[in-house]
């Protein structure tokens, strides 16, 4: 499972508010390979997190959207997140000693 996956919590960030287009996972992420976005996206949508959707119109195009069980993660990675926050001068303090 890629939940502790380096991309996995951006791209369910990335994915929460809507549905979005390779690029644009891509542009909002900045520095991730095509070809680890690409794996990171196929290991998510293995793992049940995210739905991959084809559209064959012209120009034919992919959109990713959280499935339910992706979407749950959304308040871990909140969680977490808070927990740093608090904790940051902590953290700072113990990697400068």
């Amino acid at each position: 499972m890629q939940i502790g996956g380096k991309w996995t919590g951006m791209v369910i960030l990335c994915l929460a508010e809507q549905p979005r287009r390779f690029t644009e996972l891509r542009a909002a992420l900045g520095t991730v390979t095509p070809k680890v976005l690409t794996q990171t996206l196929r290991d998510m949508a293995r793992d049940g997190l995210l739905l991959r959707r084809d559209f064959a119109e012209n120009p034919p195009h992919v959109e990713y959207e959280l499935t339910d069980l992706g979407r749950c993660l959304i308040a871990v990675i909140d969680a977490d997140r808070a927990w740093g926050d608090e904790r940051l001068n902590e953290l700072i303090a113990a990697r400068n000693r």
